[in-house]
């Protein structure tokens, strides 16, 4: 360019200068703290409330089958608006999207807190998870948005996975705490002033993301959100009812019917709620089965863990809530490993290779607990399991965003936060089945001691749940040694996004 043409180009074409780096650092991390924030409220709340879900049915007058809706009805619009949440993230931008979701979530928690009757509590819970359905997906989308594919990513993942997995453990000691110290009401309401100061900061220090020019594909959002709903009605309800029921099958067939269509629907759509070039990946569609089947998996060790501290080992609430602290210490100490070095030195599949293989050997340590084991036998299956999640999920999510284009992040989160929903259904219905059926075998009229019989009644729908648990860890493994191949590295980098 000659000096006659630079001279000419008006002033007000020169680019402003770039931000320091050192600023853009700063923001960055004021950005990843927000983010961490809100996704430990969302995930907290999957477990928090199940401390106090007793003081819950005796203070509202719950059923015991009413009583399940506490939990369900959080999960089915939490998993069935996960799609519609984050493609409205993709076309109306992800700050907005995620400001509402984090509105809705914490208002429904005021009222929830406040709620008189069952009925408005289970409203109130049904209202969160919609709030979460637009929360979730969007700090997943702006956290790979802001941080480049590569080291920084990895690292930021890192602390995403610590919070999203370590998060649950540290809910149920959180609504022990809450529940014995003050009241069940206070695990609602301890949402709202950390949903303040999440909507405060995300307000002053999330950048803006360019919104698309496009329109919601109506009839693939109606389909998704009630086949996926349908699919999530369908597991729930089979853990009571069992899958013979024809409530069970009725909604898990007109589910799956309703996602052929959504499949049909979206190859021809305009602008699709979820692009299908998204499942074209052999490393984002492994990833996503992966992460699936590795929740599964681990919410057999959750679920059953939990009932064997306290009906066997006789530990209060809040004991148990404790007991997990030694998993949790376990999947932030190697997710961080993971994200730090792990990752860099060996690579992806050597890493989420170790990790699943740590996570099988857990439950296969699980299938031998009886009535005379201690906690130093749950405590070595504990680390095991959050050693081996911690590594595993870091690498699991950086494959599953793989070479994802920028203007569908929100959309690939969206289909990671709906397989850790549709993992964590199948396998708490699958397993609690599975262990109905094994426990319904044993012999009674061998047992004349009551509480001896309740244990082994106990322990062998356990040891049945603990061993399907095992093989759907053995998926996962055949998942992340063979499917998941990262064979050239990523040829276009997502950006960061600035104001």
């Amino acid at each position: 360019m000659s000096d006659q043409l630079i001279a000419d180009i008006p002033a007000t074409a020169v680019l402003p200068p770039a931000p320091r780096p050192e600023a853009r650092t700063e923001r960055r991390g004021l950005v990843l703290a927000t983010i961490l924030i809100a996704q430990l409220m969302v995930v907290l709340d999957m477990s928090i409330v199940n401390v106090a879900l007793p003081h819950m049915q005796t203070a509202l007058g719950f059923s015991s089958t009413g009583l399940s809706w506490v939990l369900n009805a959080y999960s089915l619009t939490f998993g069935g608006l996960l799609l519609l949440g984050a493609r409205s993230g993709d076309l109306l931008g992800r700050r907005p999207t995620f400001l509402v979701g984090i509105a809705v979530f914490t208002l429904a928690s005021l009222a929830g807190g406040f709620a008189t009757t069952g009925a408005a509590l289970i409203t109130a819970r049904a209202i969160q998870g919609m709030g979460a359905a637009l929360a979730a997906p969007a700090t997943l989308s702006l956290l790979t948005t802001m941080f480049p594919e590569g080291r920084e990513r990895t690292r930021a993942l890192g602390l995403y996975t610590a919070v999203s997995v370590g998060g649950v453990s540290f809910g149920l000691v959180v609504g022990g705490i809450l529940t014995e110290l003050t009241s069940w009401r206070w695990v609602m309401l301890v949402n709202v002033p950390i949903g303040i100061v999440v909507a405060t900061t995300a307000w002053l220090a999330v950048p803006h993301t360019p919104r698309r020019h496009g329109r919601f594909d109506l009839a693939g959002a109606i389909t998704s959100t009630a086949g996926v709903s349908g699919l999530v009605f369908g597991f729930v309800h089979a853990a009571s009812a069992g899958w013979g029921s024809p409530v069970t099958l009725a909604f898990i067939l007109s589910g799956i019917a309703l996602l052929i269509g959504f499949v049909a629907i979206e190859r021809r759509a305009a602008e699709p709620i979820t692009p299908l070039s998204l499942f074209a990946s052999r490393v984002r569609s492994g990833a996503l089965l992966g992460r699936m089947f590795l929740i599964a998996g681990a919410m057999g060790a959750f679920f059953f863990l939990t009932q064997y501290l306290q009906d066997v080992l006789d530990f209060t609430p809040i004991q148990a809530g404790l007991a997990f602290l030694p998993m949790t210490a376990g999947v932030f100490i190697a997710s961080q490993s993971s994200s730090r070095f792990l990752v860099e030195q060996f690579g992806e599949r050597i890493v989420m290779v170790v990790g699943g293989v740590l996570s099988l050997l857990s439950l296969v340590w699980l299938t031998r607990l009886d009535a005379s084991s201690g906690y130093g036998d749950v405590v070595v299956a504990l680390v095991l399991l959050g050693l081996g999640n911690g590594l595993a999920f870091v690498p699991l999510t950086s494959s599953a965003l793989h070479d994802v284009q920028p203007h569908e992040s929100g959309a690939a989160a969206g289909l990671v936060n709906v397989a850790q929903q549709l993992g964590s259904a199948l396998g708490l219905a699958g397993l609690v089945t599975v262990s109905g059926h094994a426990s319904r075998s044993v012999d009674l009229a061998s047992f004349s001691d009551p509480v001896t019989r309740a244990h082994a009644v106990f322990l062998s729908g356990a040891h049945a749940a603990f061993d399907a648990a095992t093989l759907m860890l053995v998926v996962t493994l055949f998942l992340v040694a063979f499917v998941i191949r990262k064979d050239q590295p990523s040829a276009v980098p997502v950006g960061i996004v600035t104001e």
